[in-house]
């Protein structure tokens, strides 16, 4: 472990609260200490969440290390069952409660609770987050799926949702209508917004959507093994991949289907004129494995982007990203370090980054657009509005994510070319703020940008013509004209310098 300023993953026990969250009449007893009790503040303010996360805690404090904080844990637990009357209960201590081994998991067996108890022992200093959600969901289907009899019609169960998922609510219901069309219907869609009864009754459908391998796979690969469920492979996201995963559902269930593809309004972008003004933009992908393999398709094959490099933080899915960046002709970053993120999209200098919460504010400080593709994220990224990333209305969502950065960014572009025109120029305020704007422009302040050298000096007639460079390659023209002038000994660059820069770096 280290400390950081952000970080992609928590310990693992927020992976398992994800779970319990997500589920009904299911509670998680906790056993932390006085400041490992931020569920609220994840669950109700970032998620919009109109309730209180099923979360206990011990909250033990330093001077109950002296004493018997394993009595206090058996005390929470029966608190928990006695107040909020579970069908069922998970266990577990958080990272720093692990280090006092007080065994969570033996001390609720021995307490002869009505309830099923679930005890979950997750490593919390070598596994993260999205593992801890994995594992628990797999234990959570383990102890509770019994064997049932298949529906009568084809279902299906959609196995990964968790709170805190990116799109997830949207995700499901986008999905369900998805699968109604085909002829499937939903038996359980697990965690999210499952009761325990609902897990006993997973066996009963005919196969298995894997929505998010991340969170569910493990489940899905038991559930193959125990009850013979085959699970879908592919993750619809984008339009290519909506109907690879028709065609799977197709051959699982054993006859052709029909799909309608009347909302779907990307190819209208592909066939017109405006299209031409992304083709070939040089995007960078990081995320989870399974949005960046969905983008990084989506990016080449749908929009006509060029990918000069992707990764993912999450170290399961390293391998599967590792063949996909191969494919591509690039070497995948794998890693759960911002600031290595950081230098590798200021050395590629991509026109876009499609990230996490965590890329959004990297490009902020390279001047470049992001569009957030991937969790983690912050609270604007769980939008009110319908808002699914799988299907093809999915695909539309994305279509809009993916351009309005650009498109925007082109816009701020134009306005900073024309920013001593009377209609644009700083004092004239928003175009929405009516009678903001004075007769008279003043002397517009230039942006003050340290240079790579503190010798260099830029002239005031060099730092203008740069400003007409779009935004999107400004930092790197910047940097290629000061490494110039620091190879030619130049300590202050000129419009000259500049022009010899640009035609020096095109040949």
């Amino acid at each position: 472990m280290k400390l950081t300023v952000w970080t992609y993953e928590g310990p693992p026990h927020v992976g398992a609260m994800r779970v319990a969250t997500a589920m009904k009449g299911l509670h998680y007893v906790l056993h932390a200490p006085q400041g490992d009790t931020y569920a609220d503040l994840l669950f109700t303010m970032i998620e919009r969440r109109n309730h209180r996360p099923p979360v206990s805690y011990t909250t033990f404090q330093a001077r109950d290390l002296g004493a018997d904080t394993a009595t206090l844990f058996k005390k929470s637990c029966q608190d928990a069952v006695d107040r909020f009357q579970p069908e069922a209960i998970i266990v577990g201590a958080s990272c720093t409660a692990e280090l006092i081994q007080d065994d969570p998991a033996g001390l609720s067996e021995t307490m002869g609770l009505t309830i099923p108890v679930i005890p979950l022992e997750l490593p919390s200093y070598s596994r993260k987050e999205n593992f801890g959600a994995d594992e628990t969901f797999y234990q959570i289907v383990k102890a509770l799926a019994k064997p049932k009899d298949r529906t009568a019609r084809v279902t299906c169960n959609i196995l990964g949702p968790t709170a805190l998922g990116f799109r997830a609510r949207d995700d499901v219901e986008e999905l369900t209508g998805l699968l109604s069309d085909l002829g499937v219907q939903v038996n359980v869609t697990a965690p999210l917004g499952a009761t325990p009864s609902d897990i006993a009754r997973l066996p009963a459908a005919h196969f298995n959507v894997l929505l998010s391998p991340e969170t569910g796979e493990a489940a899905a690969r038991w559930l193959e093994k125990t009850y013979g469920q085959p699970f879908t492979k592919i993750v619809p996201i984008g339009v290519g991949a909506t109907r690879d995963f028709i065609a799977e559902v197709s051959d699982i269930i054993g006859k052709p289907v029909l799909i309608d593809e009347s909302r779907l309004r990307l190819p209208w972008w592909s066939r017109s004129v405006d299209s031409t003004y992304l083709t070939g933009k040089r995007v960078f992908i990081f995320g989870d494995g399974t949005h960046v393999a969905a983008h990084a398709r989506i990016a080449r094959d749908e929009m006509g982007f060029e990918v000069v490099g992707l990764g993912c933080y999450n170290r399961e899915m390293a391998r599967p990203v590792r063949a996909l960046a191969k494919s591509y002709g690039l070497e995948a970053l794998i890693t759960d370090d911002y600031l290595e993120v950081e230098a590798a999209i200021e050395a590629l200098s991509p026109e876009m980054i499609l990230g996490t919460q965590m890329e959004r504010h990297i490009g902020k400080r390279l001047g470049i657009p992001c569009a957030v593709i991937s969790a983690p994220v912050h609270v604007q990224d769980f939008p009110a509005r319908y808002s699914p990333q799988v299907g093809f209305e999915g695909a539309n969502v994305i279509f809009d994510t993916l351009i309005h950065p650009l498109v925007m960014g082109l816009e701020e572009h134009l306005l900073t070319m024309f920013r001593d025109d009377f209609e644009f120029h700083d004092d004239a305020g928003p175009s929405h703020h009516g009678g903001k704007a004075t007769a008279k422009v003043e002397p517009v302040a230039e942006e003050v940008h340290a240079p790579q050298d503190d010798n260099i000096i830029w002239l005031a007639d060099a730092e203008k013509e740069l400003k007409k460079i779009p935004f999107f390659v400004r930092g790197k023209a910047r940097r290629n004209t000061e490494t110039y002038a620091t190879q030619k000994g130049l300590h202050q660059i000129s419009l000259d310098t500049l022009y010899e820069a640009k035609a020096h770096y095109a040949r």
